[in-house]
């Protein structure tokens, strides 16, 4: 396990690293998950394998801090990362970013450009969504205020997502998984559709084939990112098909910026 201090207060970022060559590869969970049980057999797979990998946990997931004090923001997600990947001497990265994982990769690129040399997206958050209380997901999490969840709406929660996701939740702080959830749903002022737009490292976006056609796929395509449609898989790509997961992110990989 490595570790790299990201606040001053000295809360620390956590990671699983597999040793290889060439640049690195960073890992991001969505939320509520830990990289290391979502992305390890990714990293592992023939593939993908043979590079140094870092399979992170962000700020007040698995097995990082939970700092009360901290905003959870994906601007505050994206420099403390940043303050870790150079910690590690992680830049000019490939970062392969899970849903709300995602969204932070997106900033971090946006803010830290030295440390992304080229992104891809697995079915990340890219816009604001509607608060649906009840939603399983972290427009039901953000319907709750922050004194609603702590005093039990986080047991609600946890009813409504079932074992798999909970069993990575569990391991998040309170505040943490309610405060991300809640800036995830409102999004970044440029919205992060519109930051991977300007973004020039080569971009993809992969979602399931399944969702139907991506909504707003044609000027993701005009802007130079790649989008892909895996078959048979939901919302967790990586887990749902692994081999087809790793042949679009290895193509993903090899491809020049457009």
């Amino acid at each position: 396990m490595h570790s790299a201090e990201v606040t001053p207060e000295g809360d620390r970022i956590r990671w699983v690293e597999l040793p290889g060559e060439g640049p690195a590869r960073v890992y991001l969970h969505g939320l509520g998950s830990t990289s290391p049980a979502y992305f390890a057999a990714s990293a592992a797979h023939p593939l993908l394998a043979g590079r140094r990998s870092l399979l992170v946990d962000l700020l007040g997931h698995g097995h990082s801090d939970r700092p009360e004090a901290f905003t959870y923001t994906l601007e505050a997600h994206a420099d403390a990362l940043a303050l870790a990947l150079t910690g590690a001497g992680a830049q000019g990265a490939e970062v392969i970013a899970h849903s709300m994982g995602g969204a932070v990769a997106i900033v971090l690129a946006a803010r830290h450009p030295e440390l992304v040399s080229r992104l891809v997206l697995v079915d990340a958050n890219l816009d604001p969504v509607p608060v649906v209380p009840r939603s399983p997901g972290s427009s039901g999490i953000a319907s709750y205020t922050e004194e609603e969840f702590l005093a039990g709406g986080w047991a609600e929660v946890r009813d409504r997502v079932g074992a798999h996701w909970w069993s990575t939740m569990r391991l998040a702080g309170r505040t943490a998984l309610h405060r991300t959830a809640v800036h995830l749903v409102a999004g970044t002022t440029p919205t992060m559709r519109e930051l991977l737009l300007d973004l020039k490292v080569p971009r993809s976006f992969l979602y399931p084939a399944s969702d139907g056609a991506l909504p707003g796929a044609q000027a993701l395509e005009a802007a130079g990112v790649e989008v892909v449609a895996i078959a048979d898989c939901g919302h967790n790509i990586m887990l749902d098909n692994p081999d087809a997961f790793a042949r679009a992110t290895a193509a993903a990989l090899a491809r020049t910026a457009a």
